[in-house]
């Protein structure tokens, strides 16, 4: 499903340049549940961003389904994410002025879809990570654990083929995060491209591989799962 050749990404100022990815060549299957792993600065987030089609690479190709999509225009870029990508953050960003299923519907605005379906697949998403009971509040009246299961709802909403989700438990607790966890491997387990950057060991030994950057090269790829 998503095939990296060759990637780069360079950032240049006046005086420094700083390769956040040198030759970076990747294959994900559909459906396979991928933990990206390494230090800090090494290109996850950097990787992630590219992956998610948020970021143009400097050189290489980046085939989503079979598609290079490295030198795609914002605007195809844009309507390829939409249609196709979810994102999981650490950091929830959930709007605060909305309640959880306006958050959640957001996913949805720019997509053809009826009153009554939306209400629908919103239900239908609050429900699969247990949250339904919370769908009239707002976020400040939800513990962590449960902003996380609406940002997965959210992200879910749409059907998409790829789920990113950035250090999904970093801001959770030991319980919390075990949950968000279980979301995850959950939506894997039912067939949605899964690839998730942690820090986290036994996190990543939930996925079925587990790749690892350091100075934005991979340095080795683990199967990991069962």
């Amino acid at each position: 499903m998503l095939k990296l050749e060759n990637i780069c990404q360079l950032y240049r100022t006046e005086e420094v340049e700083t390769r956040a990815l040198d030759s970076v060549s990747l294959e994900i299957k559909a459906g396979e549940f991928v933990a990206i792993m390494g230090p800090s600065g090494c290109g996850k987030s950097t990787l992630l961003n590219i992956l998610g089609l948020l970021d143009s690479p400097t050189s290489g190709a980046y085939l989503f389904d079979g598609k290079d999509v490295a030198r795609y225009s914002e605007s195809q870029l844009t309507a390829l994410r939409r249609a196709a990508i979810g994102f999981v953050f650490q950091s929830f960003n959930l709007i605060e002025d909305l309640t959880v299923a306006e958050n959640v519907e957001v996913a949805l605005l720019y997509r053809n879809v009826s009153a009554g379906d939306l209400k629908r697949r919103v239900a239908q998403a609050l429900e699969r990570v247990n949250i339904a009971h919370r769908a009239k509040h707002l976020p400040q009246q939800l513990s962590g654990g449960q902003q996380q299961r609406v940002a997965v709802a959210r992200a879910l909403v749409s059907e998409p083929k790829l789920i990113l989700a950035d250090e999904p438990t970093g801001n959770l607790d030991t319980i919390n995060g075990e949950a968000v966890m279980g979301l995850l491997t959950d939506v894997a387990n039912s067939g949605t491209t899964v690839v998730m950057v942690t820090h986290s060991l036994a996190h990543a030994a939930l996925a079925k591989r587990t790749v690892k950057l350091l100075d934005g090269r991979v340095v080795s790829e683990t199967q990991v799962g069962v």
